[in-house]
């Protein structure tokens, strides 16, 4: 049986009770919540090996009516980062008298304001814990943001991970599959093997067999010694074909054998070769339109598209844009000398009303250029290419006046009458959950207090 992955073994015991998008954020992150009431102490059910956090949430009365807590409420704001306490069962204990809780409060190590800073929150718990864990989460890191589309994308990438089955990634150019695919290799039991990447829409025609399959020496003109393929030299590890609507036919013929037998032959050749991968592919492009076109096989799409995980565009993203652009800005001045340290107000707002056809990737470029170009310490919109000359590709959500109060109202009743749960609202309005959360977002509606 494989390992569980260290980052299962990872939790935060709430004092207190926190919000659903508190338990979202947290879980798509790699913890565990659970809830102690410090005046009725029971077990929390952990094991031997767990990283366990402390937290105390002041919003919860009943977490600040224990005396040592009381005392806490008077000093500090609204939640408090405890502790952490690697490899001990006898973490639960403080629940169980004033005392225990008394000594885990002394050890508070962070505070925060309301409303909760759920990235800096998870940051600090990643400091936590880093000292006891092994940095397999880079991947999932590398996927930076906080909205509720990416919690879903973190969230599915953590439940495919460990398991054996083929994942197709799709999304627009620039959404970050290969980082997504990366990281359900690394989080996977195949994560300390290779993962190997190959873009099928860059392959040569004539050589897209040899290149993923190997060929025998003397196959065809040039082929002077054996080659193995991308398939036979990652044996044990993950292969990731970006595009795989560009395959040719025959390819997809003999990748459709390598996911059906585990195995392969080489160009030349007619002796059959094991090979243990795992397979994630990933396509920008419709692949039912393709099949209907006779350009992609369907018996193939059926085996590839078990599992399936969607990037989403970055104008879906809301505040993840600023987040996303101030994470490209701190990396490149860690690389390089540039005055810039941030952006100001104009620079932020249009960067949220422009529409992001790159998506990630054009974002990344334009912070760069921006970092190179600038000489004041805060970017503005012109040296991003945001001008109004290129603003004009707005996100389709700036309604205003009588068709944006009708369209709110029109939200608010649904999510009325479906008593708030996202999904069934998705359902009743025909979109996605995604759509309806960037719909509250731009309407200002907050779930949590409309609940």
């Amino acid at each position: 049986m494989a390992a569980v992955p260290a980052e299962a073994r990872r939790c935060v015991i709430w004092f207190g009770k926190p919000l659903r998008r508190e338990r979202e954020a947290l879980a798509a992150a790699g913890w565990r919540v659970r809830v102690a009431d410090p005046r009725n102490p029971t077990g929390i059910g952990l094991r031997g090996d767990d990283t366990v956090v402390g937290l105390v949430d002041l919003r919860d009365r009943r977490a600040a009516s224990a005396q040592p807590l009381e005392r806490l409420a008077t000093e500090c704001t609204h939640l408090a980062l405890v502790a952490v306490v690697p490899g001990t069962r006898g973490a639960p204990a403080a629940t169980a008298d004033g005392a225990a809780t008394d000594r885990l409060l002394r050890q508070c190590v962070e505070s925060f304001d309301t409303p909760l800073d759920l990235s800096r929150l998870i940051h600090c718990l990643e400091e936590l814990g880093h000292a006891t864990h092994a940095p397999t989460a880079h991947g999932v890191d590398a996927l930076v943001g906080d909205s509720p589309a990416m919690r879903e994308v973190h969230a599915g990438i953590r439940r495919y991970a460990p398991v054996e089955l083929p994942v197709l990634i799709i999304g627009d150019t620039g959404t970050g599959k290969e980082v997504a695919a990366r990281a359900l290799h690394q989080l996977s039991p195949r994560g300390d093997r290779r993962f190997a990447a190959i873009n099928c829409g860059a392959l040569p025609a004539n050589l897209v067999q040899s290149e993923l399959f190997g060929h025998e020496r003397g196959a065809f003109t040039g082929a002077h010694a054996r080659h193995a393929g991308l398939f036979e030299s990652a044996d044990g590890g993950t292969v990731f074909l970006d595009e795989i609507g560009d395959l040719p036919l025959e390819a997809q013929t003999n990748l459709l054998r390598v996911l059906q037998e585990g195995s392969l032959e080489r160009v030349g050749s007619h002796q059959p070769i094991k090979v243990d991968v795992r397979v994630l592919a990933a396509s920008n492009i419709d692949l039912d339109k393709a099949i209907a076109e006779g350009r992609f096989r369907s018996d193939l799409y059926y085996r590839l598209n078990v599992l399936r995980l969607r990037m989403p565009p970055l104008a879906e993203r809301g505040d993840d844009i600023e987040l996303l652009a101030r994470h490209f800005l701190d990396g490149f001045r860690a690389r390089h000398a540039t005055r810039a340290r941030g952006f100001d107000p104009d620079a932020r707002r249009a960067m949220q009303a422009y529409a992001w056809p790159g998506n990630v990737r054009e974002l990344l470029n334009r912070v760069q250029r921006a970092a190179v170009n600038t000489d004041a310490e805060l970017i503005g919109p012109a040296a991003l290419g945001l001008g109004d000359g290129d603003t004009a590709a707005k996100v389709d959500g700036s309604l205003t006046g009588a068709r944006g109060a009708a369209e709110q109202q029109a939200l608010l009743a649904c999510l009325r009458e479906c008593g708030f749960n996202i999904s069934e609202a998705a359902r009743r309005l025909k979109v996605s959950r995604v759509t309806v959360y960037r719909l509250c977002r731009k309407h200002g509606l907050v779930l949590e207090e409309l609940r």
